[in-house]
């Protein structure tokens, strides 16, 4: 039935597993995607949306590394928004709202296309172990399937357990089946693991809403796009989501329910996402509030159904429709489906490596929400890098580990495997030192070599690069080096009440100035005149515009992260017995010794451990 043996075995096909299929069979691995359902490959379990506040960031990174999720996201999108515009581009995030079932099909057609992949659907109860390295799966037919990799994408799937007000029932998602077997095998060998929770909102009938009374939400008028490749094109119709609000009539009915709620009389005992609460835990902590945004999101260009983004529930079905009944524009509601928690086992993920191998199982990985985060982006990056790594460790190469100044990517796996995590890991902005340097414009310039230098990214993705980055640093240069004449500028600095100047000057230092953007140095004539002789489109405009704007920032960054690069070429030895090391912590030693960070960066990350003990740290190595 199955060739001898695999050289990589994905188990579970969300957009963690997904990604990692599509990595190392595009390098070349031999690559078995094993899922319970063939028919939600990718699924958007919680909200059909990709992309957000650092998640935008995280797929345009998938993305410049040779992923999917950018593409496809491009491809089966309705809307698309470039959110806090209004700030700096560090803070700049793509989202788009996607069509939930063409964005699975997509997925699953886009895998289907890619070589070396090979798909079969049922679930898998166990792992092969010998002498403590992966060797392949176990199903529940009994199938033993060989391989030299396993990389473990479960989801909310291991030992899944629904809840609805005071029912619980096992599944890993709303009409899907849990899945048992793969925790204890872990478990028996040695792993460490936990329980956490994830809730959804309700789905509802877009025909019994009534969107005259709610904020319509438009997308971008000039809409981008996720992807840096000519695969796919910007929107050029949206569909609108829309706006309305709870009231202190909803609350009161929600908490009526309280006494049923699982989260709340302690049926449910995991520690769910922090920044994406329940509406149930909302109006419990912030019980000073009057109202909470629920924002209404249609689920594809066709389907009536909705998603009411901000109503993530557990509470009893009836005590959901009542209250939802309350919301302005949904008095006449009807309900697809009720929202539900979910609790899953994970496996806290300071138990991997950088390149998200297991520590105590070689050749075995984690992605995703096994690793304890929450979100699709988040998983589907795990996925990539633990497609990538375990195709390069079977090869013998090098494993590609992304630093905290090089990508969003490569802070989410270092704070995991580092700090861990004891609730749903979602990245943010701020958890990044470097965001100046990590922002969604540039991500290419950051990873696409390393991509191509790997065999992920094509010859094709490098060269439109490298295009990029030289028309850029041209445009750069030409405004570092043209000036701009007094009667020129003056009456565009007038118009936009910026201090006027008396003498030629560089059009650099002009530009630079916080109330000049890009339209007003489209009007100069030497501009246009530049334009018109040279190949520039809109995102070498832009990019240039970032890099004039924001250079004094961008630099100094940069010269941070050069500085603290000394301590991560500062590597730890493998074994160190840090036991020894008598004039440092207790707490210090024992998190070292149970996280073995590779760097002396990396230990001084660690919380628990401080920098007087890194200091007597580097005394023990002779530095």
């Amino acid at each position: 039935m199955f060739q001898e043996e695999y050289d990589v075995i994905v188990v579970g096909a969300g957009h963690a597993g997904s990604e990692a299929a599509a990595a190392s069979a595009n390098l070349g691995s031999k690559t078995l995607l094993v899922t319970m359902s063939l028919q939600n490959i990718a699924q958007m379990s919680c909200n059909p949306a990709m992309g957000g506040i650092a998640k935008g960031q995280i797929v345009r990174e998938i993305d410049a590394l040779g992923g999917y999720s950018g593409i496809v996201s491009d491809r089966t999108a309705i809307q698309f928004k470039m959110l806090n515009k209004s700030k700096g581009p560090a803070m700049w995030s793509p989202r788009v709202q996607s069509d939930r079932m063409r964005f699975a099909e997509e997925w699953r057609l886009m895998l289907e296309q890619t070589p070396n992949l090979d798909f079969y659907q049922e679930m898998v109860r166990g792992l092969i172990i010998e002498n403590g390295r992966i060797k392949g799966i176990k199903t529940s037919l009994g199938v033993e399937i060989r391989s030299r990799a396993v990389v473990l994408t479960n989801g909310t799937f291991l030992n899944g357990l629904i809840h609805i007000g005071e029912k619980q029932f096992g599944g890993g998602r709303a009409g899907e089946s849990a899945a048992f077997g793969i925790t204890e095998d872990l478990v028996a060998a040695g792993f460490e693991s936990g329980r956490m929770k994830t809730g959804t909102p309700p789905r509802v009938d877009g025909r019994s809403l009534d969107y005259s009374k709610m904020n319509e939400e438009k997308g971008d008028a000039r809409p981008d796009k996720f992807s840096y490749s000519d695969l796919t094109k910007p929107l050029t119709h949206q569909k609108s989501c829309y706006m309305t609000y709870t009231s202190d009539a909803v609350h009161d009915i929600l908490r009526e329910g309280f006494d049923r709620s699982p989260m709340f009389n302690g049926r449910i005992k995991s520690i769910g996402p922090r920044y994406c609460p329940s509406i149930e835990d909302k109006i419990n902590r912030f019980a000073d509030k009057e109202r909470h945004q629920l924002f209404v999101e249609p689920e594809g260009w066709n389907t009536v159904e909705v998603y009411v983004n901000g109503f993530s529930t557990s509470l009893p079905e009836d005590v959901q429709f009542k209250a939802l009944r309350s919301v302005v524009g949904f008095e006449k509601v009807k309900f697809f489906r009720p929202g539900y928690a979910i609790e899953y086992d994970y496996f806290p993920p300071t138990q991997l490596k950088h390149t998200l191998e297991t520590k105590l199982v070689e050749g075995l990985y984690f992605a995703g929400q096994i690793n304890g985060t929450t979100g699709y982006e988040e998983a589907a990056s795990q996925g990539l890098m633990a497609g990538i790594n375990a195709h390069l460790k079977i090869n013998e190469k090098d494993p590609l580990i992304l630093k905290r100044d090089e990508a969003y990517i490569g802070v989410l796996i270092d704070d995991l495997i580092t700090k861990g995590t004891e609730e749903p890991y979602r990245m943010f902005t701020s958890r990044a030192e470097y965001r100046t340097l990590l922002r969604q414009d540039n991500a290419d310039f950051r990873l696409t070599p390393k991509a191509f230098e790997i065999g992920l990214a094509s010859a094709e993705r490098m060269k439109r690069m490298e295009f990029k980055q030289t028309a850029s640093e041209k445009m750069v240069n030409f405004y570092r080096e043209t000036s701009v004449t007094v009667a020129e500028i003056n009456p565009i600095l007038e118009s936009k009440e910026s201090a006027l100047v008396n003498q030629s000057d560089k059009m650099f230092k002009i530009f630079s100035r916080p109330q000049i953007d890009l339209e007003d140095m489209l009007k100069l004539s030497k501009v246009q005149e530049y334009l018109s002789q040279n190949e520039i489109d809109r995102e070498v405009l832009e990019q240039a515009e970032i890099q004039v704007k924001y250079s004094g920032y961008i630099d100094k960054e940069r010269n941070n992260a050069n500085k603290l690069t000394r301590l991560e070429d500062m590597k730890i030895p493998d074994h160190f017995d840090y036991s020894v090391i008598k004039s440092m912590s207790i707490e210090a030693r024992q998190k070292l010794a149970k996280i073995r960070p590779v760097t002396i960066s990396q230990a001084s990350r660690i919380s628990g451990v401080s920098p007087s003990d890194i200091s007597v740290l580097l005394i023990y190595m002779g530095r």
